[in-house]
C-alpha cells in the first residue's frame, strides 16, 4: 500500500485494519454495539488483501473467546471482539486464559459504552481486567486504536499474556484519517505443543501459574513502550492532569484551547492497568495536585493511592457515572486550573419522538398478538431491538441475554408456590435464543415450568447490523433450525407462524397459552424477515390508505404505534405516511372500524 493512501475510517474499522496489518490469523466476535463493526471490518480487509484467515461470528462471546484463544495456543496471532457486557459472558475463559498465558499474541477487544448509549450497564472493562490480572490498553482515538493493536500484540507475545484493548463508544464510532500500513506476513503455521501442566493445569499447578502471572504483571508495570506519555515535558508545575481513553483526547484539545498546556503538566496513560510503577512514584513525588480523568471508574485513581493529592471520581470531583463529555471535562479542568469558562447553554426541555420499532416490523405484530392472547399476562423479554416492545406494553422485564426464558420460569414458580396461576409470555430474538436461551429452556422443561416462549425469528441479528445467526450461517456452514433445537430441548408444543397474519398468529399464541396452562412450556416461532435486512427475499406488499370512515380512535397510533400512521389533529383522523409505510397491512386487522384498506403492489 502506498504511503499517501490515507482514508477516512471509523474507529472500529481502524482497529480491524490494525488487526489485519499485524498478522492476525483468527478473529471472532459476537455482535454488540459499540463493537459490532470490528469483525465486519476484518472481513472486508481480509477480502481486500486476499488473506487466509478464519473470521467468525460465534454463537456467543464465551465461544468466540475460546475459539480465538485456541488459535493463540497454537502459536497464531488472534483476536476476539465484544462489547463490555459481552465480556461478562466470556469472563470464565478470560480469567483462566490469564493464568495459562498465550503463545501467539492474543488481544481481547472489549468496547465500553459510557453513558450508556446502547447497553444495560456502563461498566468499566478495566475492572474485570484487574480481576483477571490482564494488562489493558486505552486508546483515545481511531488512530491510537490502530497504534495500540500493534503494541498489544508485542506486549502479549513479550510476556505471554492476553492483552485487553478497551476502546469506548466515542473511539469506536469516531472517524479519522488513517494511514493503512502494509500487511505483516508472519508465515506462521499452527503448532500446538502439548504441555498438560500448563494447558490442562490442575489446582496445584494453577497456584504456580498465578505466581508467574503476578511476576509478569510486575514486569509489565515497568515495560517502557506502554509507559504514560508526557505531552509537555518542558513545563514546570505543581499541578498535573492524568487522563486516559476518550477523556484524554478531549482533555488535550481543551487544554490547548484554554492555553493550559503551558501551565499544567499533562500525562496520557496508555496502559491504565497495571499502571507503571515509576510513573506512580514520579507523579506523587513531583506534584502537589493531581487531577485524574478517565471513564467510567477510577481505575488509575485507585492505583495512585494518595487521597490527599489525587482528585477524581473517588474524591467526588469527577462524576462517578455517565460519559465525560467535552463540556464537562472543560469545566473540571477550568476549576482545577482556576480559570473561568463561559457556561454551557442548556438544551431545550423535552425531546424528540421516542424510539420505536420500524414501520412494518413483524415484532410489532407479535407483541400486539401476545397482548390479545394473554391480556393479563407477565411479559419477560430480552436484549435486542424488540426491547422496544416496552412501548407497546408487551415487555415487562429486560435483564440480560437469555434471561427472558429463565425469568419466565421464575415467575411461574413464584406464582405456583403462592397458590396462583398467571399467564407468562416471554419473548426472545432468534440470535439471542442461540446465544443464551437454550440452557434455560432445557431447565424450564426439566422443572415443569409452564409459560409461553415466543421466539422472534427475523432471520438476522438485526439491532447490531444484520449479522448472520446459526440459522443462516456464513462460509457454507450447515443451517441450524430453531424448531429442531426447541424440540430437542424436550418442548412438546412448538409451532411456527407469521406474525404479519395477525388473526392467524393471535389464534396460535392463544393455543400456546392454553397448552402452557395445562401442560408445560409452549414455544411459538414468529417467523418473518427483518425489513431492513438487504438479504431478505422480496415480498408482495400493499399500498395502504385510510378511508373517510376513520373514527379517530387512535388504536393504530397509540396501541399498535406504527410510525407510518399519523393522527391529524386538524381532521381528527389518521393518515398514512406513504414515504415510510412498508405495506405490511397488519393495520387492517388492528383498525376496529375497518377503515384502513389496501391495494396490492409488487
Amino acid at each position: 500500500m502506498s504511503n499517501d493512501n490515507r482514508r477516512l475510517m471509523q474507529g472500529n474499522e481502524a482497529i480491524a485494519r490494525a488487526l489485519v496489518e499485524n498478522g492476525c490469523a483468527m478473529a471472532t466476535s459476537y455482535p454488540g454495539t459499540p463493537a459490532s463493526e470490528i469483525l465486519s471490518g476484518v472481513m472486508a480487509w481480509q477480502k481486500a488483501e486476499g488473506l487466509a484467515m478464519h473470521v467468525e461470528w460465534a454463537i456467543n462471546e464465551k465461544v468466540a473467546l475460546e475459539i480465538a484463544y485456541a488459535g493463540s495456543q497454537s502459536g497464531l496471532r488472534t483476536a476476539v471482539a465484544m462489547k463490555q457486557v459481552g465480556l461478562n459472558v466470556a469472563s470464565d475463559p478470560f480469567m483462566s486464559a490469564a493464568y495459562l498465558g498465550v503463545v501467539g499474541g492474543f488481544i481481547v477487544i472489549s468496547a465500553d459504552d459510557p453513558g450508556p448509549h446502547s447497553s444495560q450497564t456502563e461498566q468499566d472493562s478495566r475492572l474485570l481486567a484487574m480481576l483477571a490480572k490482564v494488562p489493558v490498553l486505552d486508546p483515545d482515538s481511531p488512530a491510537q486504536g490502530q497504534e495500540l493493536v500493534a503494541l498489544g500484540y508485542e506486549l502479549s507475545e513479550a510476556f505471554q499474556v492476553p492483552v485487553m484493548l478497551r476502546p469506548t463508544t466515542r473511539v469506536c464510532h469516531a472517524c479519522q484519517d488513517i494511514q493503512p500500513a502494509p500487511v505483516m506476513k508472519l508465515e506462521r503455521r499452527a503448532d500446538f505443543r502439548k504441555e498438560p501442566s500448563r494447558w490442562a493445569a490442575t489446582p496445584n499447578f494453577r497456584y504456580r501459574l498465578h505466581l508467574e502471572l503476578n511476576d509478569k504483571l510486575a514486569r509489565i508495570a515497568a515495560h517502557g513502550p506502554t509507559a504514560p506519555r508526557r505531552l509537555n515535558p518542558h513545563i514546570r508545575s505543581k499541578k498535573a492532569i492524568v487522563a486516559s481513553g476518550a477523556a484524554a483526547g478531549h482533555a488535550k484539545e481543551l487544554m490547548t484551547n484554554l492555553g493550559l498546556l503551558d501551565e499544567i503538566a499533562f500525562f496520557q496513560v496508555l496502559q491504565p492497568y497495571p499502571l507503571h510503577i515509576r510513573f506512580i512514584e514520579e507523579v506523587l513525588r513531583e506534584y502537589d495536585e493531581i487531577m485524574v480523568l478517565e471513564e467510567t471508574t477510577g481505575v488509575i485513581e485507585m492505583q495512585l493511592r494518595d487521597r490527599a493529592k489525587v482528585r477524581g471520581k473517588l474524591s467526588g470531583v469527577v462524576p462517578e457515572a455517565g460519559e465525560l463529555l467535552p463540556e464537562l471535562i472543560e469545566k473540571i479542568i477550568a476549576d482545577f486550573a482556576g480559570v473561568t469558562v463561559p457556561p454551557v447553554p442548556k438544551a431545550p426541555a423535552g425531546g424528540g419522538r421516542r424510539p420505536t420499532l420500524c414501520p412494518g416490523c413483524p415484532h410489532r405484530a407479535s407483541f400486539y398478538a401476545i397482548k390479545k392472547a394473554a391480556p393479563k399476562g407477565i411479559y419477560p423479554s430480552d436484549i435486542g431491538c424488540y426491547t422496544l416492545g416496552a412501548n407497546l406494553g408487551g415487555v415487562d422485564t429486560v435483564l440480560c441475554m437469555g434471561a427472558a426464558v429463565s425469568q419466565a420460569a421464575g415467575f411461574h414458580h413464584a406464582y405456583r408456590i403462592s397458590g396462583e396461576e398467571r399467564d407468562v409470555v416471554a419473548t426472545i430474538g432468534d440470535s439471542t435464543f442461540f446465544h443464551a436461551g437454550i440452557p434455560p429452556l432445557i431447565d424450564a422443561v426439566s422443572q415443569n415450568a409452564r409459560f409461553v416462549l415466543v421466539i422472534l425469528d427475523n432471520s438476522t441479528t438485526a439491532m447490531t447490523g444484520n449479522q448472520p445467526t446459526p440459522a443462516m450461517p456464513l462460509a457454507g456452514g450447515v443451517p441450524v433450525e430453531i424448531s429442531s433445537v426447541v424440540e430437542g430441548c424436550g418442548v412438546r408444543f412448538c409451532r411456527t407462524g407469521d406474525p404479519l397474519d395477525l388473526p392467524g398468529f393471535t389464534k396460535l399464541v392463544k393455543e400456546a397459552v392454553d397448552f402452557a396452562r395445562k401442560e408445560s412450556v409452549a414455544v411459538v416461532i414468529a417467523k418473518s424477515p427483518c425489513l431492513v435486512d438487504k438479504n431478505r427475499p422480496k415480498q408482495q406488499r400493499s399500498q395502504v390508505e385510510v378511508e373517510a370512515t376513520c373514527t379517530g380512535c387512535r388504536v393504530c397510533t397509540s396501541q399498535f404505534e406504527c410510525p407510518a400512521l399519523i393522527y391529524d389533529e386538524a381532521t381528527k383522523k389518521v393518515r398514512v405516511d406513504l414515504l415510510i409505510c412498508s405495506g405490511c397491512a397488519v393495520c387492517l386487522d388492528v383498525c376496529p372500524s375497518r377503515s384502513i384498506t389496501r391495494e396490492e403492489k409488487p
